[in-house]
């Protein structure tokens, strides 16, 4: 969602005139894009304020803008904290930008809201489709920083992915803080299925991905979509967060463990090669070695493709930070992160070594140390060489080799793909 917004605000900035630079001292406007979902990046963030102070003292010229997750209801007191910040603006609220910028005699030339206003487009292209959430799981800060869940309506959406296209997209990942949950506040209230049929049908999209899922929130009538439209990626993301259900009950996260494992099987029972992520949090209040080893139990039960795990760190504001201790000590919470980290790579590199020797489609995205890069419909990332321009490209690659991290392969020379190439 940031990389999403921060691509965004870059854009209308280019439109306003500016021009980017990568050396802070010939800025004349610097723009923050905050995440605060630990407290180490709110800490970041306020200390990257202080630095930028020092240098607006010497150069008062300098514009300061603020957005993303920092940026909460009491931005009066945001202003007061920081007086030396010209503008503080809620993530994707970017009438507020303009209206700035054109209070500083800026000229602001007409544009549709909320569509890519350059031709700075990635082969793999984010779009937002759904602000905030409605959950508060006890451990999170995003709904008291991005609000209550706001859908984007279809036809936004269908225009934004068109012009994406335009400017040569080939794939695009549809975004929320929980994707289940679209369109449940909209006139007619389409379902995240609805919007999903309505982009396969659009001409020249390879690809569509959607993140991130909610156990609690994930339909069958989802499941069945994605195994029945051939452009959306079979590849979910499935946070998991704890393995027993003492500590989901403590996060809120409203399902069991049975629960999550009953929906695992009920997407692999309808989509076989489903690649499944998942996320998990290590060292929760009150988690037990009992509990922690459930957790690795189920890691060892699914089997996923990957897991993104973090330490828990309590985060001021939150229901976890007002009602529980955090009593898990941080040497343990490292040992036990570092246990799941050696498990996975042991699963991970199983799961990718069944890949060697057989062929899978990669869209390229980019180049990388003298090799081509791409990902594979489940998301594997995909290396080899090539002398020729592979960028945008749907490839056959033969793999070669396999690491739990990424694969190695070598380029499938079809007839089509060879007249595909000298085109």
């Amino acid at each position: 969602m940031n990389k999403a917004e921060s691509q965004r605000v870059a854009d209308y900035l280019e439109l306003l005139g500016y021009q980017a630079t990568l050396e802070l001292q010939k800025a004349d406007l610097v723009l923050l894009n905050t995440c605060v979902v630990r407290q180490s990046a709110e800490d970041k963030v306020i200390g990257t304020l202080g630095y930028l102070k020092g240098i607006k003292n010497s150069k008062p010229d300098l514009s300061v803008l603020v957005t993303g997750c920092f940026v909460d209801s009491d931005v009066k007191q945001l202003q007061k904290n920081f007086s030396h910040v010209n503008l503080f603006f809620k993530p994707g609220d970017y009438l507020e930008l303009l209206d700035w910028a054109e209070k500083q005699g800026i000229s602001v030339p007409g544009c549709k809201m909320g569509l890519p206003l350059t031709k700075s487009v990635l082969v793999s292209a984010f779009v937002p489709i759904i602000q905030g959430c409605n959950n508060f799981c006890s451990y999170c800060i995003v709904p008291y920083r991005r609000g209550r869940e706001k859908s984007r309506p279809i036809d936004e959406i269908v225009c934004e992915v068109s012009e994406l296209l335009k400017h040569g997209a080939k794939e695009v990942t549809l975004l929320g803080q929980n994707v289940n949950s679209y369109g449940h506040d909209l006139p007619v209230q389409p379902d995240l299925s609805d919007l999903l049929t309505e982009l396969n049908n659009i001409d020249g999209l390879a690809r569509i991905r959607f993140l991130t899922n909610h156990p609690k929130d994930m339909s069958q009538q989802l499941v069945k979509t994605v195994a029945y439209l051939d452009k959306v990626c079979k590849h979910i993301i499935l946070p998991l967060q704890a393995g027993g259900n003492y500590v989901l009950e403590a996060m809120r996260r409203g399902y069991t463990v049975e629960q999550y494992l009953w929906l695992v099987g009920s997407i692999r029972n309808c989509i076989p090669e489903m690649a499944l992520s998942t996320d998990v949090i290590v060292g929760f209040p009150g988690e037990s070695e009992e509990q922690f080893m459930r957790t690795l139990a189920v890691l060892e039960e699914v089997r996923f493709d990957t897991v993104h795990v973090a330490a828990y760190s309590p985060r001021f504001g939150t229901i976890a930070s007002r009602e529980y201790e955090d009593d898990v000590p941080p040497e343990l919470k490292k040992e036990r992160l570092n246990r799941v980290e050696a498990l996975q790579a042991n699963i991970a590199d199983e799961i990718n070594s069944r890949l060697i020797g057989k062929e899978v489609e990669v869209l390229i995205e980019g180049k990388k140390g003298g090799k081509w890069y791409g990902r594979t419909r489940s998301n594997k990332l995909v290396f080899f060489k090539s002398g020729t321009n592979c960028l945008g490209r749907l490839m056959d690659v033969t793999i070669t080799k396999a690491s739990p991290w990424a694969l190695q392969g070598e380029i499938v020379i079809s007839d089509n793909r060879l007249e595909e190439s000298r085109r």
